[in-house]
């Protein structure tokens, strides 16, 4: 367990303990978890402050809850193989707990904690940073992260005075279920229309706002 997560620990009993769920018992994760919550936001931001060097605080602080997320964690720890090793309560065990995304980012913040109080800050940074290296070269440009696409295109246009897109709906089909939305967005300045589709109305605008975009990039 301690080759998969990349450090060897003197004191293997901090690493039962960032793997043991509140639902267990006493000694649990939830103190660790507090610390390595600080943790992890301190190594990333360190890497981001770094990575992108004329980027302004708003966008720093947007792309470092990207990646502290809990959908961005989960993935990590199940990479990491932190689920199967959960120590849980017979109820979380019962309701599949070692795969529910918040148990597993929690863990995983427990884990950092651990790695830190079995060492030392460098030695911490240096195991987790490599975990989020591909996340972070993945990172749009600085003012693209945290905002959705047609609060881009918006933007875009009252920066250069232009009106704003009009959304109209196309279609909507399939069962309640499944349903799929098709939506336009149009532009008069410059004159533009791209379509986009989801499985809400919300999403296809947004699908259809990113395309409205793309082209945009294109001229």
């Amino acid at each position: 367990m301690s080759d998969a997560i990349g450090h060897r620990f003197a004191r293997p009993e901090l690493l039962q303990q960032a793997l043991t769920h509140r639902s267990a018992g006493a000694p649990h994760n939830e103190r660790l978890e507090f610390l390595g919550d600080a943790l992890v936001n301190l190594i990333v931001a360190e890497a981001l402050y770094t990575h992108w060097p004329r980027a302004d605080e708003g966008a720093l602080t947007r792309a470092r809850a990207e990646l502290v997320r809990e959908s961005a964690l989960a993935p990590i720890a199940r990479t990491l193989e932190l689920g199967p090793r959960l120590t849980l309560g017979p109820g979380e065990m019962k309701s599949g707990g070692h795969r529910r995304d918040s148990i597993l980012a929690d863990a995983l913040e427990a884990v950092i904690a651990a790695i830190y109080l079995d060492s030392d800050f460098p030695t911490c940074r240096a195991v987790v940073m490599p975990w989020f290296e591909a996340a972070i070269a993945a990172l749009p440009p600085p003012h693209k992260v945290g905002k959705d696409a047609k609060t881009r295109l918006q933007e875009w246009l009252q920066a250069r005075q232009k009106p704003l897109p009009v959304y109209a709906l196309l279609a909507e089909s399939g069962e309640d279920h499944a349903k799929s939305f098709q939506v336009s967005c149009t532009l008069g300045q410059p004159s533009l229309v791209a379509e986009g589709v989801g499985n809400s109305r919300r999403a296809a605008e947004q699908a259809a706002a990113e395309a409205v975009l793309e082209l945009l990039q294109e001229r």
